[in-house]
This record gives C-alpha cells, structure tokens and sequence, in this order.
C-alpha cells in the first residue's frame, strides 16, 4: 500500500535548477497545486519519460515481474494520470481491483536525475493523498503473507494504523520502508510506535536509519533490530546490513560501472528481499536478490527493466 503516483522523470545537466526550484538534492519534498504548475513550467522544458511510480509500487510491480502474486492498494483520480497507473498495474498482473478512485487530479512525482545519478522528488499527491482509514476493508488483506506498506504516507495515522491492525487480523507480517530522511525526523516518534508494537521487517538507507536512530548504520541496525524481527540497512555501494535477532548478515552489492539514476534502488531491494522470503529462502540470499534487483535498476533512467532483463535476472536468481 502507497502512494499510487505516476513518475515523469527529467535529466538535469546541472543541479543549479533544483535550487531556483527549492527542492534539496536527493529529498523527497511534498508540493501543493500552485507548486507543481511552477516545477511543470521547468519539466515542460525538458524531455520527460513517465512511468508507474510511488514507492510500494514500484516494489510491487518488481515483484510482480518476479512472478510474486501481488496487489496493491492505493487511490488515483479519473483522469490521464490515473488511467494509465491502473493499466500499468493490468499489464503486470498486479491486482488493481484495490485501486481506489477519487475526483481529484491523480498523484505525480515529478523526478529529477542529477549528473551523478541522485535523484530528486518534488511531489504532488492529488488523489493519493485522499485514501481514508474508513476506506480499507479486512477483505482487502485476506489472501496474503506480506503486508508492504511505504513510508511515505505515514503523515495519516489513522490510515497507517488502521491497514496495518487489518493486516494483522488478516494474519500478514507487517514490513515498512521507512521513506525520506526528512520524513522520518518530522514522524520519528510514530515510526517509534510503529516499529516498536507491529512491524516484522523495516527496511532503511543509511540517512533514514540515521535520522531515525542517530547512529552509524552498525549502531543502527542494533537499534533497529531490537524493535523488529527482522531489520535491513542498505549502504549504497558498501551493500545492506541485515539482522535477526543476534545474527547480522553483510551482502555486498554488485558491481556497477556506470549509476545512471538511483530512483526505485530501495525499493527494488525491498521487493527483491520480499521475493526471496516468499520463497523461503536465507537471508543472505534473500539480500542477494535484493542486491540484484538494486543494481539492474540503477543502470536505467526509471525505475522500469525491460522484459528480458527480468529473464536475465531470473536466470541468475537460480543460480544463487
């Protein structure tokens, strides 16, 4: 559950426009209507590439190319935008008959890719903002083992608590990615209490752990760990840190001679991880797939890997 935001993704050849712009580099930074016609007045200048987006489904739809049996739940409007996430979601067997409908414009992510690969949100939520807690039914949950849910829309407490209770009742583990560094410290108590009564498995980068726990990602992995069975910190090219109970897993991440764009690296990990669980796999190579999937999607501008890259990866999955 996410965010259902399509991305229109534009290559800077200079960070100078992300400061005429106000968006700090490598933030994910909310934007209301008058902002996003100001940040379209610097896109329509550039040649874009649009593609289904937010963070949950960008895993899911990893997942899905993985063969994984999955749906998402989120809310789009009845326009141009929307239409297109619902077919996107179609095209790749995802279940979107949990894809909720507003009448309000559909979500955006407008995304800028920096020289050096980092990347750059300035978001409009729209219609994926108006998913309420009284929305969500048990029936939605049923039928399932994970429950994955982003960060990102963690500002509603009532709807974060109340999908995550019903996944619970449903029997589903719980597991969250803890979104942008600046999100976390403006929602680091109740990423606490989430962390501390229902999640099973959390997912952060080095900078969210660290906003998070205030430590190096050793120090907190142990924090984390200690709230969650199963804990992962990712650091770039240094790889993840991974921990359940006394036992922590580093899994090196591949090789990449070129970063042309870092979006969907966490949660490509994530749905390369969660992959591996479905399968009962180790942790390790759990991680490994994670890795794998990180490092194909950083090689491309998007967070989109053609047909036979998901063959290429599967083939290497087996061979772990």
């Amino acid at each position: 559950m996410g965010n259902a935001l399509t991305d229109v993704l534009a290559m800077l050849n200079s960070d100078e426009l992300l400061r005429e712009m106000n968006l700090p580099k490598g933030s994910m930074t909310l934007i209301d209507e008058k902002k996003l016609q100001s940040v379209n007045q610097y896109i329509n200048r550039m040649p874009v590439h649009m593609a289904l987006g937010g963070s949950a489904g960008n895993s899911v739809r990893a997942m899905a190319c993985l063969g994984a049996q999955t749906g998402f739940i989120g809310k789009v409007g009845t326009d141009e935008y929307g239409d297109f996430y619902r077919k996107s979601l179609h095209e790749r067997n995802i279940t979107d008959h949990l894809l909720l409908s507003a009448q309000l414009p559909s979500g955006v992510a407008s995304t800028f890719i920096s020289l050096d690969g980092e990347r750059t949100f300035g978001t409009y939520l729209g219609a994926a903002a108006a998913m309420k807690a009284t929305e969500l039914s048990l029936e939605m949950f049923k039928g399932y083992s994970y429950f994955y849910v982003e960060g990102y829309i963690v500002q509603d407490h009532d709807l974060m608590l109340r999908a995550i209770e019903l996944a619970k009742e449903a029997g589903l583990q719980v597991c969250i990615d803890l979104a942008s560094y600046n999100i976390v410290a403006g929602e680091r108590d109740f990423f606490g209490l989430l962390l501390n009564k229902y999640v099973d498995i959390v997912f952060a980068n080095e900078e969210e752990a660290k906003s998070f726990t205030g430590k190096e990602p050793q120090e907190a992995l142990d924090v984390l760990g200690k709230m969650c069975s199963v804990a992962v910190v990712k650091v770039g090219a240094k790889g993840s840190l991974i921990r359940k109970g006394t036992k922590t897993v580093h899994v090196d991440a591949i090789p990449v001679s070129v970063v042309k764009d870092t979006t969907g690296a966490g949660d490509y990990f994530a749905a390369g991880f969660l992959y591996g669980l479905t399968c009962g796999f180790s942790l390790e190579k759990c991680g490994k797939i994670g890795a794998l999937l990180a490092g194909n999607v950083i090689q491309v501008v998007g967070a989109e890997l053609t047909d036979n890259c998901w063959e290429e990866i599967k083939t290497q999955i087996n061979s772990l």
